[in-house]
Parts: structure tokens; sequence; C-alpha cells
């Protein structure tokens, strides 16, 4: 069974006395260990699958399993602790806690989780030390370079394990030299099995993954 699983998938938002569709009808599967990047131009929906697959928005029709779980049937606490539980978030703007430190930034999800603090602070330590960041744990994010702090909210992404990362323009405030670095990361942990689907306006971006999927007007376009 796909780890994610969309059939006939539609978004619209009410306009102009009727409806405005960003998805249409999409069939989407995504294997267990797959790398896919999802590009278009601007306004072809990709964002709006992102939110969709990420369970940050129920309002859909058509089917969506994740996991083997039926999205569509669940409630909206279901759906929270599924994603919790599953998905970890890398966004284009970083979202981290300027008043945090490195370290208390990767605590944070973990804290969501009702883990133990030994076992957060075990999990802290081994991810700063897997992305190399031990000497920055005391930093706070606006001491960081944009590279770094996309490296930290990469490490707060994954620091759960999760089965499937969603990330969306991951690198689009970086310049070559960072953008490469992320890039390489998630190849690492695309290899080491971690589920990822990518939102991206790179050709090189892409190259990283195994498959592109391309939208234009909320439609997947043939390959």
């Amino acid at each position: 069974m796909p780890l994610v699983s969309a059939r006939g998938l539609e978004k619209s938002v009410p306009h102009a006395g009727g409806r405005l569709f960003l998805l249409r009808r999409i069939d989407l599967d995504v294997e267990e260990g797959d790398f896919v990047s999802i590009m278009g131009p601007s306004g072809a929906g990709k964002t709006t699958l992102l939110n969709v697959l990420g369970l940050h928005d129920g309002d859909f029709a058509g089917t969506y399993a994740l996991d083997g779980h039926a999205v569509d049937g669940l409630g909206r606490r279901e759906r929270m602790n599924l994603q919790k539980r599953t998905i970890g978030f890398v966004f284009q703007s970083y979202h981290l806690l300027d008043d945090l430190t490195v370290a208390e930034n990767l605590d944070l999800p973990l804290s969501y989780r009702g883990l133990p603090a030994s076992e957060r602070q075990a999990l802290v330590a081994d991810t700063l030390d897997r992305f190399g960041m031990v000497a920055k744990k005391d930093l706070y994010p606006p001491q960081l370079s944009g590279g770094q702090q996309q490296l930290v909210g990469v490490a707060r992404a994954v620091i759960a394990r999760p089965r499937l990362v969603l990330a969306d323009e991951p690198t689009g405030n970086l310049h070559s030299d960072q953008a490469r670095e992320v890039m390489e990361l998630f190849a690492r942990l695309n290899a080491a099995g971690t589920t990822i689907v990518q939102v991206t306006h790179s050709d090189e971006n892409a190259g990283y993954g195994r498959r592109v999927v391309r939208l234009r007007d909320g439609w997947i376009q043939p390959q």
C-alpha cells in the first residue's frame, strides 16, 4: 500500500458566485522511500496540494489515504494525531522561533508529543551531532546564516523520525551553495529511508529526487 494515495482529489473555493478549482481530479501515489518533486508555474496548485497532503487543509473532495488511513473520514483531532506521528514539515521561511535557541527549537516538536524530558534531550543531542550543529546549539536563529537556519528547520522536521517529509520551496531563500547543501541533506535522508515530497521551481533541486509530478492550473500533466 502506498504511503500516500489520492484519488479524484479536488480543492475549490468560493469565487464570483461559483467555485474556483485549485486542484482538479488529482490521482497520486507516493510509495514508501520515494522522493517526489512537485513542479509547475505559480498558481498551478503546488502548495495547495502540499497543504492537503500535509493535513493542514481537510476541506477537499475525493479520497486521500495516508499510511492506510482514510483522511477524508477522520475528524480534526484524528487528523492532527496522524499528522504528528507521520509527517515532518520544512518551510521556505524556516519558521524557527527567534527567542528559542537551536536546541530549544529542536526540542519543541518533541514536547508536543509528550515525550519524557530525558528522551527528548537524547534525541536533541543525537540530532545536533547528526547535523553537525553541536557548536551552535546555544545560538539563536538571528545569529545563524540563512543556510544554517534552514538546516535547523530540516533537523526539526526529522527529529521525531517521521515517515514523510513535506518541503515547500525549501531552498527558495538560499544562495546556490546553501541550497545545494540542503538538497544533499535531503538526498541522504531519502537514502536512509525517509519519504520526501518537495515543491520546487528548480530543475536542479528536482534532479535530487526520483520522479517529478508537474501541475498546471490544478491538473497533473501527462508525463
